[in-house]
């Protein structure tokens, strides 16, 4: 034998063609707040040496930085492209099609000339004199008449049924020369190159994001008033909407996201200030009269453009990991899709992670398809709040536990009291054992009435004299229900001084204050503070009756000691009370305005 014999080449290249929505099987989706991850596995047959795969009818929505490939055998992945397809021109005539047209051409020329001849008839049987016409003869003109529009009546209809049928069958030739309509939302494709070190089966894994898929968080809130404990029942649902162009069929979906921030509805109270009057003048300007004022440049908003999507970004890790856990486990399990239970990965109150158990079907419709996460048994308390300055309604609110391994995403809730349907609410950003409030709409067996405000005015002061105005204001409160009730808040204010020349003094409640102004506390009171929720040293609640404590508003979500310094700054006070049944009870707020004789004070 001459030792220069070569080994067998290989062959230059074995083309396979494979279409992802048919030979193909999504192994698992990954929803986010618009996108989605999608991994597909495929399995086919390869010979020795250079392997051309074509993977068709993927969807246009891919995010191309995104897509990678990853596989498992006896073989090599590169040459890796994606690019799209560009249907091939359909013929625009055929024999078929000509002959139709030519049909329907002599058929229409046919058509005119029976229509011609039809109203030629009609014309010379107009035009008979009966002057010039032997009676005799009409019969047998009225008989050649009828016979001659019969014949040419029954032709037109036939050449009309005609027309008919042949415009049919142009339409339906040129819809078969058009070709089969195909989705057009999978028009991508990608080509791979696979070079294989022996013939037989591999997989390979296509990793991609797509837009036009998105899922949020719902939920439905039913309280019962009545029960002591447990008292909420939370369902927490996910909503999964794509428009993708490739339907989901029964595959494990995941979904994950971000949470933004929550507004609460009840009524705010603004600053309360007053100030020493001072006069205005008009200014006249060169261009006319009115003062004008700077001009302030208008206000601009910038909307962000996508980030690139790159096999790097955080996102892609997790899916990245599924796969990788798919492609190289062992032998025995790598062909089982598993049917996962609920898992649950909370990553602080930004983001969570959920694995919705079984598999489930999501076709590309662009319709809400909603999926049960969990239901939950929480605690609450029942709030009752007015502000009654603004308006006397007094407001309920479930202030709701999260005592799960849950995070709470934002998203609208149905609230439920009772059974009945109250409202529609929304649900912050909640993570596990934090609370958050749910409004359950007015109470209207809790009567508030803000009675109108008294004021008193004297002198004082010797060599310097000062005008003091005393101010009361009576609130009364009136519990109609048949059951006792707690936690009933009440928030009023009192005014702010902007100018040292004014003086504002709370004198009742009794809340420490020191001769500095509203909401200054001096260190000699630190001694006698209680300990709030978060731990912080605030000023001791004032008693003022049976049930009921003052404190400056605010107190109990202070959770640092600058926001103690801040405390009553904003003239807020509450009243948190307790009402018997069919009780009432009358809440006083005095305060104290003090200022040099003549001082023209704004805001009173």
């Amino acid at each position: 034998m001459s030792s220069d014999i070569q080994p067998p080449a290989f062959e230059t290249s074995n083309s396979v063609e494979l279409s992802a929505q048919k030979d193909s099987k999504i192994l698992s989706v990954s929803v986010y707040a618009g996108r989605a991850e999608i991994t597909r596995l495929f399995k086919f047959d390869v010979k020795t040496g250079q392997n051309q795969v074509v993977v068709t009818d993927l969807p246009f929505a891919i995010d191309q930085q995104s897509f990678r490939v990853e596989g498992r055998g006896a073989a090599t992945i590169h040459d890796v492209t994606i690019s799209t397809v560009v249907p091939p021109e359909a013929p625009t005539t055929s024999e078929k099609l000509e002959a139709l047209q030519a049909e329907q051409t002599k058929t229409l020329k046919a058509l005119a000339r029976a229509e011609k001849a039809l109203s030629s008839l009609e014309t010379y049987l107009n035009s008979l004199n009966s002057q010039h016409l032997d009676v005799s003869k009409l019969p047998s003109i009225v008989d050649s008449y009828d016979a001659a529009a019969e014949k040419l009546d029954t032709k037109v209809t036939e050449l009309e049924n005609t027309k008919i049928r042949i415009e049919k069958e142009i339409e339906e030739e040129t819809k078969s020369l058009a070709g089969p309509k195909g989705n057009e939302k999978l028009n991508l494709k990608s080509t791979i190159g696979v070079f294989a070190d022996l013939e037989g089966e591999v997989e390979i894994a296509l990793i991609y994001a797509v837009r036009g898929a998105t899922w949020s968080a719902q939920y439905d809130i039913r309280v019962a008033m009545q029960s002591k404990e447990k008292p909420v029942n939370l369902i927490y649902k996910g909503a999964l909407i794509q428009d993708t162009g490739e339907d989901w069929t029964d595959v494990p979906i995941t979904l994950e996201t971000a949470a933004p921030t929550f507004g609460v509805e009840i009524p705010q109270l603004d600053l309360w200030t007053i100030s020493v009057a001072r006069p205005v003048f008009m200014k006249k300007s060169r261009s006319g009269f009115g003062g004008g004022g700077p001009i302030r440049p208008m206000a601009m908003s910038y909307a962000p453009g996508s980030p690139s999507y790159s096999p790097s970004s955080p996102t892609l890790g997790a899916a990245e990991m599924r796969v990788s856990a798919y492609m190289f486990a062992d032998e025995g399990g790598a062909d089982a899709i598993q049917h996962r239970g609920l898992d649950v990965s909370s990553r602080g109150n930004i983001t969570a992670t959920f694995s919705v158990p079984g598999l489930m079907t999501i076709p590309s419709d662009g319709v809400s398809h909603k999926v049960t996460i969990v239901k939950l048994a929480l605690d609450a308390t029942m709030e009752w709040v007015s502000v009654p300055k603004r308006d006397p309604k007094v407001h309920l609110k479930a202030v709701i536990k999260n005592a799960s391994q849950y995070t709470l995403l934002s998203g609208p809730a149905s609230v439920y009291v009772d059974g009945s349907f109250i409202s529609r609410s929304d649900v912050p950003a909640v993570s596990p054992e934090e609370s958050f409030d749910c409004p359950l709409g007015l109470d209207p067996s809790i009567r508030v009435t803000y009675l109108p405000l008294s004021k008193k005015v004297s002198q004082s002061g010797f060599m310097t004299k000062a005008t003091n105005y005393i101010f009361t204001q009576r609130i009364t409160l009136h519990n109609t229900k048949s059951l006792a009730i707690e936690n009933v808040k009440l928030i009023d204010q009192i005014p702010v001084s902007e100018n040292s020349v004014i003086n504002v003094k709370l004198i009742s409640p009794a809340l420490d204050l020191t001769d500095s102004g509203v909401g200054t506390v001096s260190s000699t009171l630190k001694a006698g503070w209680s300990e709030n929720k978060a731990g912080v040293k605030i000023p001791p609640p004032a008693k003022v009756g049976q049930g009921i404590l003052a404190q400056w508003d605010g107190a109990d979500e202070v959770n640092s000691e600058d926001g103690v310094e801040s405390l009553g700054k904003d003239g807020k006070i509450s009243w948190i009370c307790a009402l018997p049944s069919q009780g009432k009870v009358t809440l006083t707020l005095q305060w104290e305005v003090s200022a040099p004789l003549r001082t023209d004070i704004t805001g009173l």
